[in-house]
């Protein structure tokens, strides 16, 4: 039996996401597995995850909070060298529940995908965005994480 393909784990994320299944998620990536987050800025994301249990409660903390993603697409997806290695061009939008403000961001995404679980995931986005929708929600008082 094959390993799923890199566009059929991405396709399993973007649907965990959207449904806002953070177990769903954590369990797409191996129990050692780490992401890292280059640019995560004040968005509230840490620079890095390592750890299935990590990502799991770090997905629970985003999906209890304000921000809700609507829309999660991927733009391009290029294959590598390396099999295991992907890299994606995606879009996110949502809107913060607290005040009904819509965002959009954009990433690069470098994915290494080891028998259909993401083994490494690093996220190159502009914080920019994202921090400013926090910090809206903070002002508010109310907590918010990084989608």
């Amino acid at each position: 039996m094959s390993s799923p393909t890199a566009a059929s784990v991405l396709a399993r994320r973007r649907h965990l996401t959207l449904n806002g299944d953070a177990d769903g998620l954590a369990d797409l990536y191996a129990p050692d597995a780490v992401i890292e987050a280059p640019f995560a800025g004040h968005s509230g994301m840490p620079a890095r995850l390592e750890g299935r249990e990590a990502i799991r409660e770090y997905s629970r903390q985003v999906t209890a909070s304000p921000l809700r993603l609507e829309e999660y697409e991927v733009a391009e997806l290029y294959q590598t060298q390396d099999p295991e290695v992907v890299i994606v061009e995606m879009t996110a939008k949502g809107t913060l529940t607290t005040t009904g403000r819509s965002f959009a961001t954009t990433s690069i995404q470098v994915l290494r995908i080891r028998h259909g679980q993401i083994v490494l995931f690093r996220d190159f986005a502009n914080p920019r965005v994202l921090e400013e929708v926090i910090r809206e929600a903070t002002s508010i008082g109310e907590p918010c994480s990084r989608a």
